[in-house]
């Protein structure tokens, strides 16, 4: 199997299981998120809209990068950046943070960023690196009956 599509499948696993692992299944991160006391429900509703929405892309992106064709290899890679461009864009809005006060003593940072900002750009830039790659392969047309 090539190295693009296993950087793919790679990402595609990470990102269906990721967000479901750290907002609700791993408790000390899951308190920050889906069991913080502190989020009224309506921020609740929507990190559960977030992490159903990482597995429906998590899945898409593995069953477009299970496929033999590159073109599809690079559309799993577009599918798959959706969810880690987004978590990455929200920093731009105003009054938007990587975690909340109550936690800054246990949140986790790597080389000065975010934990989840780092996951973020390390996937995205795997992505790109398949994506080249996957780009400079040759296209195989499908045979013809």
């Amino acid at each position: 199997m090539p190295l693009p599509r296993i950087l793919i499948i790679a990402v595609a696993a990470i990102t269906t299981v990721g967000a479901v692992l750290a907002d609700l299944a791993i408790p000390g991160l899951a308190a920050q998120h889906a069991f913080n006391p502190a989020w009224p429900p309506h921020a609740k509703f929507h990190d559960a809209q977030y992490m159903v929405m990482t597995v429906l892309l998590g899945l898409t992106g593995l069953a477009l990068a299970l496929r033999p064709a590159r073109n599809t290899l690079l559309h799993a890679a577009a599918v798959l950046a959706i969810p880690w461009l987004g978590m990455i864009g929200a920093l731009l809005f105003p009054g938007t943070a990587t975690y909340d006060p109550e936690f800054a003593d246990r949140t986790v940072f790597v080389l000065g960023l975010h934990g989840q900002v780092f996951m973020a750009i390390v996937l995205l830039v795997a992505l790109l690196v398949a994506t080249a790659a996957t780009m400079r392969m040759p296209v195989v047309s499908a045979a013809r009956p």
